[in-house]
């Protein structure tokens, strides 16, 4: 059991790094499903305080200048982050508009950047900032925030902290792309913490929940080596 825990961060370190490429792939589709909800906030927002909707539409736009800077060819993190004189940054929206629609997703994108340069402390703490956000586009973002927080606790080697997180991933986006997915990292992380019973279960529920999934086939071989 020893040895294969040893061996288990390496799996676990593929199956982020395949976490990460899926959400770097659809990118841009994430973009508009983030953008989308910012309007949406700004309406809702606007009809229940018409005086703070000023405040909630310089939101969205300062965030959108951080979000360019996200989105770039080549990303750039940092200044995504702090932002400069030339536009503003994730930072700069939180603490200038914290409580609007782009504040709450702008702590989203800080604790991404945080992690995106190694700093595990402060990509917890803002990812752990977000507030989970109702309808179905919001669900995906929920899913990714809960994945990213698990991710965080692999690499803290806090394995069950990482299971329980990544099961709520699976809860808050339930579809055939991104919840056998999560599952198979809640099973992996499982393993990693020694209890293959629960490993067992979770990579059962991708075959018996999400048979036609990606990941339904490495849910297979991952049970033989469980068992």
């Amino acid at each position: 059991m020893a040895k294969q825990n040893v061996a288990e961060p390496e799996v676990l370190g593929e199956a982020m790094n395949k976490t990460e490429r899926f959400f770097e792939e659809n990118g841009r589709k994430m973009s508009y499903i983030f953008l989308g909800l910012l309007a949406l906030g700004v309406v809702i927002y606007g009809y229940r305080a018409l005086v703070s909707q000023p405040r909630v539409a310089k939101a969205a736009e300062l965030i959108a200048e951080a979000q360019a800077r996200f989105d770039a060819e080549t990303p750039d993190y940092a200044l995504a982050l702090t932002g400069d004189a030339n536009g503003a940054g994730f930072l700069d929206v939180i603490e200038q508009y914290g409580s609007t629609p782009s504040g709450n997703l702008a702590k989203h994108y800080a604790g991404i950047c945080y992690l995106k340069q190694g700093d595990l402390g402060q990509a917890a703490a803002y990812l752990s900032k977000y507030s989970p956000v109702k309808g179905l586009p919001g669900a995906i973002i929920n899913a990714q925030n809960y994945g990213l927080q698990g991710d965080v606790a692999v690499e803290q080697d806090d394995y069950k902290r990482a299971v329980a997180l990544y099961e709520k991933a699976v809860e808050a986006a339930d579809n055939n792309l991104t919840a056998p997915m999560y599952l198979r990292k809640a099973g992996l992380a499982a393993r990693a913490a020694g209890d293959d019973k629960q490993a067992v279960a979770l990579f059962q529920r991708i075959l018996d929940e999400y048979p036609a999934s990606m990941d339904a086939r490495d849910a297979e071989k991952l049970l033989g080596t469980v068992r």
